[in-house]
């Protein structure tokens, strides 16, 4: 696949940006391969990604940050380039459940994900044989319900260490340190067993057979210090009857967990989703 640059922008909405933009980038012969838009007439803020070839433009990333800069001053951007062909650095956190954490090492070697996973941190040795088979650095770290602080000091160190950019919780099933919310804050993707916000915490799945739904499902959403309600960056659902059991309701479940948060990983990888206030535009 052909490099390109993602450059996402957010700004108050106004006339001329999509045509500020663009005669910029026609300036050096780029060559957009994409181009996305969306205008929020509630919030009156406008949303917008385009791709171009690396190879268009007459210089690298840093000298597009530096030209692009008085454009992105003028229009009061939010704004973010990346390259297509650096892989970002991610760590996986997950406890005993493999559903989620095996289909995305699944993707990932099959090169559906363009990322580098850096190691498996969990709070169980259950999954260690398989994430080494994929030759994945794992660690182990418990984390005493007594007392979480020493365990949750020794995972930031090692995230520290890994110089990672992106944190996935695949079914870690454990809250994470306001701290770490906050210095990672938009960089953090979990996957919650429930159509949020219905049936937010433990156990969702019982909440929902109590209630007698007829639809379940999962939601992937960036962490932030106030649980399971970060912003959505996707979610799915399954039908379901009066004659499902609980057991069937964690089981068809499950199938939408992994589907989503892959989803909802890779939407991330390839800059698709914008984080505007608690709410996410997504240019899938």
């Amino acid at each position: 696949m052909e490099r390109t640059y993602r450059l996402t922008v957010s700004c108050p909405d106004r006339t001329g940006i999509v045509a500020k933009v663009s005669n910029f980038l026609t300036t050096y012969n780029g060559w957009i391969t994409e181009a996305s838009y969306h205008a929020d007439p509630q919030t009156g803020w406008f949303f917008m990604r385009n791709e171009i070839k690396a190879s268009s433009l007459p210089f690298d990333l840093a000298d597009f940050k530096t030209v692009f800069a008085p454009i992105a001053d003028e229009f009061s951007m939010s704004w973010s380039i990346s390259d297509s062909g650096v892989k970002p650095r991610v760590v996986l956190m997950a406890s005993r459940e493999s559903h989620c954490l095996a289909d995305i090492l699944h993707r990932w070697h099959s090169g559906e994900l363009n990322a580098e996973i850096v190691a498996v941190i969990a709070n169980h040795e259950d999954l260690r044989r398989m994430v080494e088979w994929h030759e994945i650095p794992y660690h182990c770290v418990n984390i005493d319900p007594r007392d979480k602080a020493p365990g949750f000091a020794e995972v930031e160190q090692l995230i520290d260490g890994l110089g990672v950019e992106l944190i996935v919780l695949a079914r870690y099933m454990q809250i994470l340190p306001a701290a770490l919310c906050e210095r990672y804050n938009g960089r953090i993707i979990n996957i919650h067993h429930s159509f949020l916000p219905s049936f937010a915490g433990a156990k969702p799945y019982h909440q929902a057979y109590d209630r007698g739904v007829k639809l379940i499902g999962a939601t992937c959403h960036y962490v932030t210090q106030d649980l399971d309600e970060g912003p959505i960056i996707d979610q799915d659902v399954i039908r379901i009857s009066h004659s499902d059991t609980i057991e069937d309701m964690v089981r068809l479940g499950k199938d939408a967990e992994k589907t989503v948060l892959a989803r909802g990983l890779r939407l991330h990888l390839e800059d698709r989703v914008i984080i505007h206030e608690n709410k996410t535009v997504v240019f899938a």
